[in-house]
């Protein structure tokens, strides 16, 4: 009995240690287990997508096609008809205002005047022969009336005496009018004989040739362009906006443009005018927009194609960050919005405020530093499909859906 009771609870305590020493294992295990687990979770898991914080220039601007014109411009004619007797330039001639362009055979104009003068010379003679006749008529009624009072001649002679009197009048005013009616076409003569040289209207470049030398002009019909004059030192661009953008371009809005030989250059103007009625091209509407620029260098030319960015906003030396980096926050400023940074301890959340933004980029007012990496959503395989689908849909629409509207 005595053996029985002394070993009795030594057994009780060693089925205790063991299952405490098991239980000690079976957590250690578990815990190897988690961490294990954790860390090569971590070790597994794709690294974050962030972009930086920068700094610099930001653009909002609306985008068109356009034609390079000379912004004055004069298509040089003739008044008469004839032969082209001479052209005295050529393209690329550079002319000043009333320098001779062209000569059209002036042997009709001429010959038009010497049988002119002719016929004035006729009707002045005739003038004189009866305004002689006049006088003498005069002369005749006035005696004869004068006799009349003393009963020495009829009252019928008298009235004859001064019925020739008013005919030979009538004779002479019909003779001064047609001296003048003459002398009307001598003088449109004249002015055709002057009209068969032709001078430049203005100072430019020959930029075009209508009709060449030999050539038969006929001023009836139409009134035929021999050549054109330009003044290329200041070009138009001829810029066609879509109806949903024309109502953000102004006149006297700054815009600039490149051409299809140099994108690397921009050429900078100024809106002159917004063209009120627009042109409607495979049921597109499209409204003109005219923009002058300096062209002193003769680097632009006539019906150049171009591309041309008017500029809506802009803002220099600002902090910029890519519009998939944020997301609208919730409230009625729309100006600010969420971004996840990543910090050496984490991410962290904050509030942006944006300003000037386009279609890929916002400058930050507040919120943000430069140097900061903002943490990029990851899209999806579905969403990421279904991002490309909407991108083949409208890419306006699904460049716009990333940030704030333009």
């Amino acid at each position: 009995m005595s053996k029985k009771t002394t070993f009795a609870p030594v057994a009780g305590l060693l089925r205790s240690r063991k299952l405490i020493v098991v239980g000690v294992v079976v957590f250690a295990m578990f815990g190897c287990g988690v961490a294990a687990s954790s860390y090569f979770a971590k070790k597994n898991a794709a690294p974050l997508n962030t972009v930086t914080v920068t700094q610099g220039d930001i653009e909002k601007t609306v985008t068109s096609l356009g034609k390079l014109k000379p912004k004055d411009y004069v298509d040089v004619g003739t008044q008469v008809s004839g032969q082209l007797k001479k052209v005295q330039v050529a393209i690329g001639d550079r002319v000043n205002k009333g320098d001779l362009i062209a000569e059209v055979d002036a042997t009709v104009y001429e010959t038009k005047i010497r049988t002119g003068r002719a016929n004035l010379e006729n009707l002045r003679a005739q003038l004189v022969q009866q305004q002689a006749e006049a006088s003498l008529a005069q002369l005749q009624f006035d005696r004869n009336r004068d006799l009349l009072k003393e009963r020495a001649i009829s009252q019928e002679t008298v009235e004859a005496n001064q019925s020739a009197l008013q005919v030979a009048k009538a004779k002479v005013a019909a003779t001064q009018a047609q001296i003048k009616a003459a002398q009307a076409t001598l003088d449109g003569d004249t002015a055709n004989l002057g009209y068969t040289k032709i001078y430049a209207p203005m100072a430019g470049t020959v930029v075009s040739q209508t009709t060449l030398q030999g050539q038969t002009v006929n001023a009836n019909q139409a009134a035929p362009v021999i050549v054109r004059v330009a003044n290329l030192d200041t070009m138009t661009v001829w810029a066609q906006v879509a109806e949903a953008d024309i109502t953000k371009v102004k006149a006297g809005a700054p815009a600039y443009f490149t051409t299809l030989g140099n994108a690397e250059r921009r050429w900078k103007g100024t809106v002159r005018q917004v063209m009120p009625t627009p042109e409607t091209v495979n049921d597109v509407v499209l409204y003109n927009v005219l923009v002058d620029v300096d062209n002193r260098q003769q680097a632009l030319m006539t019906d150049m194609t171009v591309q041309v960015f008017f500029v809506l906003d802009e803002a220099r030396d600002a902090l910029l960050v890519p519009l998939a980096a944020l997301q609208p926050a919730r409230g009625k400023d729309p100006s600010l919005y969420r971004a996840r940074v990543a910090m050496a301890d984490g991410v962290a959340e904050r509030t942006v405020k944006v300003g000037v933004t386009n279609r890929t980029t916002a400058a930050v007012l507040s919120g943000l530093n430069a140097g900061d990496k903002v943490v990029v959503a990851q899209a999806s395989p579905a969403q990421a499909g279904a991002g490309r689908n909407a991108g083949n849909t409208g890419g306006r629409q699904g460049a716009r859906a990333m940030g704030p509207r333009l």
